[in-house]
């Protein structure tokens, strides 16, 4: 999160990534009428095109790293030039993201993140994963979804003309639009069918599938044990592509149904990921664990227990396994410097503002207030807060409760309202990112020294082990490659 430009708020992109945590505010869409179902026939490439925006700013945008940029669009190109859409404009993207994940858009936009390339063993493993991706696309598996959800989306804005605030209309079509939301079984399984056949047919190993399936389970109980929750709670890889107890057994049966034979190389891949930015990017600020804190904004906050906070490009975002969440973001004086005017004349405009009250949080004037926002008969809570950050911005948080359960959350909205504050230029100074170094083991060399060098990360021999695919009481071999994360 960078910058917040003018005249930005919730309207991009809360919505697609809370869908699936704020089960009390799902917009139900009725079936779409005959006008509707042809709203996208033969314009996927359009689809993707108006999406792809949204994705980078959800994600943090795209890498700045050329080097990996191209070895992913390299490798996903091979791949796709093996279907029956090789004449099809692609456009693969990798997100400047921690996250664990890789979804594809109509239209052949397929994105894995920053976090996912960090967990593979070998190029076959990346290639697996853009293959499934790409037999996403060439099922028409994310044009079948996407139609259904802009559709949705398309209902959920209407409900603007009901509230006559577009701030209140978003909130409250929460659920509507879920650009990375799950794929169904069948579709699950018909893209690990068609992404083990193109591995075949480029060449490299079909059982890579299922080996980095496996590794994706592993980090998913590892993000459970670092940050103290069950797994579900979090944002991941199976957020978006759902796991179930076959899942890698299922892909390991499709490939050994093929032919013998194909490669797992390292040495690109290894070459791409090495000085890779592991974590957050300095761009868009750090998430520690449950703290948000961008030094070049100079200002943080935490959540509380429970809660999984992404870091986007224009927003920071949380949710919390209950059904409560939050959004973070800023925006233009527009003029005002009383934060309760703010509040009632610029960013809440036109709401129905109950409570609302000056404050100072973290020595900076504030203001807060709730409102309740409805849609398809759903309704939810919302607590607003303004912070008067200078003259010229104010930042805001909008905490989100289904319908009743402010009192329940209120709390923990509360504490995280006046978590926030500026950064010294000691807790600035002390946020460096991480980068995956690739290192050759060396005579003498053990898990216990390498888990030395990395004493920033949390249960960081679970972490080694599972990054270097090295399972308990595997040993070290002179001349292995490795991979480290490092503070500097």
């Amino acid at each position: 999160m960078p910058s917040f430009p003018p005249n930005r708020n919730l309207r991009r992109c809360l919505a697609s990534i809370l869908a699936t945590g704020l089960t009390a505010l799902w917009l139900v869409a009725a079936p779409p009428s005959p006008a509707q179902a042809g709203l996208f026939d033969g314009n996927e490439q359009a689809v993707g095109a108006q999406e792809h925006p949204k994705i980078l700013a959800q994600f943090g945008g795209a890498v700045k790293d050329a080097r990996l940029q191209g070895y992913v669009d390299q490798l996903g190109r091979r791949l796709a030039a093996t279907t029956e859409r090789a004449r099809d404009p692609w456009t693969f993207t990798v997100l400047d993201s921690e996250v664990v994940n890789a979804f594809a858009l109509p239209g052949g936009y397929i994105y894995v993140t920053r976090g996912l390339l960090a967990l593979a063993k070998d190029e076959a493993e990346v290639a697996g994963v853009l293959a499934h991706e790409i037999g996403h696309v060439t099922a028409h598996h994310s044009a079948q979804r996407q139609t259904r959800e802009t559709i949705a989306g398309l209902l959920a804005a209407g409900a603007g003309l009901l509230f006559g605030n577009e701030t209140a209309a978003q909130l409250a079509g929460l659920g509507g639009t879920a650009l990375v939301a799950s794929y169904s079984r069948e579709q699950e399984t018909e893209a690990d069918e068609l992404g083990v056949a193109t591995l075949e047919r480029a060449g490299y190993d079909p059982f890579a599938m299922a080996t980095f399936l496996e590794t994706l389970r592993r980090d998913s109980q590892y993000a459970g044990l670092r940050e103290g929750r069950r797994t579900d709670g979090g944002f991941d890889f199976f957020a978006s592509h759902p796991q179930t107890e076959d899942r890698v057994r299922h892909a390991a049966d499709l490939a050994r149904a093929r032919p013998p034979g194909g490669v797992r190389p390292r040495e690109p891949y290894l070459a791409a990921v090495d000085g890779m930015i592991y974590g957050d990017s300095p761009e868009n600020g750090f998430v520690r664990g449950r703290t948000f804190a961008h030094p070049g904004l100079g200002i943080s906050f935490s959540v509380p227990e429970g809660y999984s906070l992404l870091n986007g490009a224009e927003q920071v975002i949380a949710k919390s396994r209950s059904g409560a969440a939050l959004a973070f973001d800023g925006g233009p004086a527009g003029g005002v410097r009383d934060p309760a005017d703010y509040l009632a004349r610029v960013w809440g405009k036109g709401a129905s503002l109950q409570g609302l009250q000056a404050t100072t949080i973290g020595g900076l004037p504030a203001a807060t207030a709730v409102t309740r926002g409805e849609t398809g008969g759903e309704a939810a809570d919302i607590r607003l807060v303004a912070i008067r950050f200078d003259n010229d911005t104010f930042y805001r948080f909008t905490f989100l409760a289904p319908a009743g359960g402010l009192a329940r959350a209120d709390r923990d909205f509360q504490a995280t309202a006046n978590s926030f504050h500026r950064l010294t230029r000691q807790e600035a100074a002390q946020l460096q990112p991480r980068r995956l170094r690739v290192v050759a083991v060396q005579p003498g060399d053990s898990i216990e020294g390498f888990v030395r060098r990395m004493p920033q990360e949390p249960y960081a021999e679970e972490l080694f082990r599972i990054i270097n695919d090295l399972p308990p009481g595997a040993p070290l071999t002179p001349g292995q490659a490795v991979k480290l994360i490092e503070s500097r």
